[in-house]
């Protein structure tokens, strides 16, 4: 959160929020002593969006970057994870095609990517400890983060709302 605590005249203040039309703003107006100090507050809004396969895996995009991991749905109906095959880092991947595998207790599953690109990085800390999948799959549980070859591809992804939907009106 930015904070700035100044004497800021009308046509500074103009600047300042067009800067930050992404943002809420608070303005306070603070008498001190005889002076009216104005103090704006900022916090963001800006989250990347969330978008999902029918096979259930997440891509979170922000930017060129995009961070790759399965849903809670995936997730639960896998059961407890202990086992994540991750694709390396400078691999080249495909949209819709298998990059990895997951295996828990009473399943195994391949890890489709939602997306064409370059991997940039894993999560060793699921290949080092998988169950965080099961614990935080939306956090700490990501899978991997690609750089997106073509950023149109998220067009036939469904967002949140639309995966809620789906999850309620399609058998699995």
């Amino acid at each position: 959160m930015a904070q700035l605590l100044n004497r800021i005249s009308g046509q500074t203040l103009k600047s300042i929020l067009s800067v930050y039309k992404t943002n809420i703003l608070r303005l306070d107006v603070k008498k001190i002593g005889s002076r009216n100090l104005r103090t704006i507050t900022t916090t963001s809004t800006s989250r990347a969006e969330r978008w999902f396969t029918e096979k259930h895996e997440w891509i979170e995009v922000n930017g060129k970057i995009g961070t790759v991991g399965i849903s809670n749905y995936a997730q639960d109906a896998l059961g407890d994870v202990v086992y994540a095959q991750l694709p390396d880092v400078g691999s080249s991947i495909k949209k819709e095609e298998e990059v990895g595998a997951l295996e828990s207790v009473k399943a195994a599953s391949e890890i489709i990517s939602p997306i064409s690109g370059i991997v940039v990085e894993k999560n060793e800390a699921v290949e080092n400890k998988p169950g965080l999948i099961n614990t935080s799959c939306y956090k700490d549980g990501w899978l991997f983060k690609v750089e997106i070859a073509n950023l149109e591809e998220i067009k036939s992804l469904m967002n949140e709302k639309s995966y809620e939907d789906f999850l309620k009106t399609d058998p699995h």
